[in-house]
């Protein structure tokens, strides 16, 4: 059956939506508070079996109901006339309503006066009845992903729906040489896609629920065939660490930069940044198939990324993670970038007391706490010029244990990248660490709880630089060779600070494999004090990561590799 889709207005957007499947005695409308408009969708069959259509109508609040029941009338007329070129001319389509009972005949009653939720409606169109159903459950949007692979978890990368309890909703998966006959292969939000899936389309279906309304079932079909896995990918060697999930007084931690999309989508990107890997393997739909079954296959309490797309979070990790379990926060970078930060974390161990944002170029030059690093980098134009033009975040949540006396603070950042940005990496950490000193001295009396810190990020910055140094010895000298990085913006700093802290997985050969640079750039950084490590996962070796020359490969998403360390408070 074809599905008409006509005059949706942006409250109510379909999106890849094959068809509804309406009840046979229901007209199903949707009218937000703000809106002057409304829309009704039902399912008209006429006598003659000739039609079998849905109808959907986006009409004026404030219209009156006669003006209403005549464009419904007309409509269905022009499809009926359709139908009937050769048949004898047919009646006029008769449309009516009825309100708690009583036919509504009054020509300035309005549709407004009607439709309420107090009001028990039924439209009539040609002696069929239909129960309108006023804000029932309602799907605006299903889309399936643009590549599907054997092997990989498969989910709606867009799921947009009014009135409804997704965690009560009704998904069922099916699958379909054709198209046409289907078989069901799965339930729930999340389909596990296997070997005999290979070639087959997919289709989910399902009934939006909250409470005990029941909203007609959205149907997808899948624009691709589910293909064959890249093979082996490193990560399940990975895999063989986390099984087991950790408990008690220990807690699994990953970092990991994921590689937005903005900057993998490109001409640039494809040509000369990452030429030895496949277009494919950089699309996105692809690329994030990898590393939610890489990420989810940790079993990590705590789950810090960089790099993340705004889109990526909104449709992919945010639900997805919701129903694994986690809650998350999410921290857009500065000004017009579309991507950022991500903290999920297990909500039945972990509980969200507060979240901050720092905003370096926007906290350096006011923000008192860091007057004494602002007076010597005012004094540098061009310096002054570069660091308040960067996007650079922190974010940070401040998480209470739910099994120990404890509170966590964690920190989540991704520095500058520029080569001849050591300096400025180094004024950002300092003033990064700084906050979070000051956040732990205000807090250790607000929670009356041990606060102990974790900060991961990508610090685009290897062991032998000042950021490492600083934090786990505590200072860097005023002539650190960081601050010569860039001649014209040289100054000098003495920085120091009063956390010591280890880096839980040490200094990695390598943390970042590109066929340009490859070095250790990703830490998840702990107070020393109040941790020991319980295990890092190993990483993957050096044939594995040069196996497709570098990084991302079919294999690995991302040009960096996670970080994944147990850790355990000492009591």
């Amino acid at each position: 059956m074809v599905l008409a889709l006509v005059n949706f207005t942006r409250y109510f957007p379909l999106r890849h939506i094959n068809r509804y499947v309406c009840a046979m005695n229901q007209a199903y409308l949707r009218h937000l508070t703000e809106s002057d408009r409304f829309e009704l969708t039902f399912q008209y069959v006429d006598p003659t079996g000739r039609i079998n259509r849905q109808f959907n109508f986006c009409r004026q609040i404030t219209e009156s109901a006669t003006t209403f029941t005549q464009r419904v009338a007309t409509n269905i007329e022009k499809i009926v006339k359709k139908k009937a070129k050769n048949a004898p001319t047919s009646s006029p389509v008769q449309v009516s309503l009825t309100v708690n009972g009583s036919p509504v005949s009054d020509e300035t009653t309005l549709c407004k006066d009607i439709f309420s939720e107090q009001n028990s409606v039924v439209l009539s169109v040609c002696e069929q009845e239909f129960k309108v159903v006023i804000n029932s459950p309602w799907i605006s949007g299903v889309v399936l992903p643009s590549s599907i692979l054997a092997g990989f978890p498969v989910y709606p990368t867009k799921f947009e729906s009014i009135y409804t309890d997704k965690t009560k909703s009704e998904f069922n998966w099916f699958k379909s040489s054709d198209k046409n006959k289907w078989s069901l292969v799965g339930t729930g939000f999340v389909y596990n896609t296997n070997n005999s899936d290979i070639g087959a389309y997919l289709k989910l279906s399902c009934v939006p629920k909250s409470g005990d309304l029941v909203g007609p079932a959205a149907e997808a079909i899948s624009p691709v065939q589910v293909q064959a896995c890249p093979g082996f990918c490193p990560f399940e060697s990975r895999h063989q660490f986390t099984k087991e999930k950790c408990s008690g007084d220990t807690f699994r931690v990953v970092s990991y930069n994921i590689l937005a999309d903005l900057y993998c989508d490109s001409d640039f990107t494809r040509e000369v940044l990452h030429p030895y890997c496949p277009p494919y393997a950089l699309a996105i739909d692809y690329r994030k198939q990898l590393f939610i079954k890489e990420i989810t296959g940790y079993n990590g309490d705590l789950i810090c990324l960089q790099e993340v797309d705004r889109k990526i979070y909104n449709y992919d990790l945010q639900p997805l993670f919701e129903q694994l379990g986690y809650d998350s926060d999410f921290c857009i970078k500065r000004g017009s970038v579309a991507e950022g930060l991500a903290c999920f974390y297990n909500r039945e161990r972990f509980k969200c007391l507060e979240t901050f944002r720092l905003v370096l170029s926007d906290e350096l030059n006011t923000n008192s706490l860091f007057s004494d690093i602002w007076a010597k980098i005012e004094g540098n134009k061009n310096l002054t010029e570069r660091i308040l033009n960067r996007s650079t975040v922190l974010q940070v949540n401040i998480l209470e244990s739910l099994e120990n006396d404890e509170v966590l603070v964690v920190g989540n950042t991704h520095l500058y990248f520029h080569p001849d940005a050591d300096h400025i990496r180094l004024l950002q950490g300092a003033a990064i660490i700084r906050y979070l000193e000051h956040l732990m001295d205000e807090f250790r009396n607000k929670y009356k709880k041990r606060l102990s810190l974790i900060l991961c990020g990508d610090f685009n910055s290897t062991p032998e630089c000042g950021i490492y140094q600083l934090y786990t010895t505590g200072h860097v000298p005023e002539d650190h060779i960081d601050f010569k990085s860039n001649a014209e913006e040289a100054i000098k700093v003495p920085l120091s600070q009063s956390l010591r802290l280890f880096s839980a997985c040490g200094t990695p050969k390598y943390t970042n494999f590109t066929a340009g640079f490859a070095d250790c750039l990703d830490y998840i950084y702990f107070e020393s004090k109040n941790f020991e490590v319980v295990q890092v996962v190993p990483f993957p070796s050096l044939e594995e990561l040069n196996q497709h020359t570098a990084l991302p490969s079919i294999v690995f998403p991302s040009d960096h590799i996670s970080l994944i360390s147990d850790l355990k408070w000492k009591k």
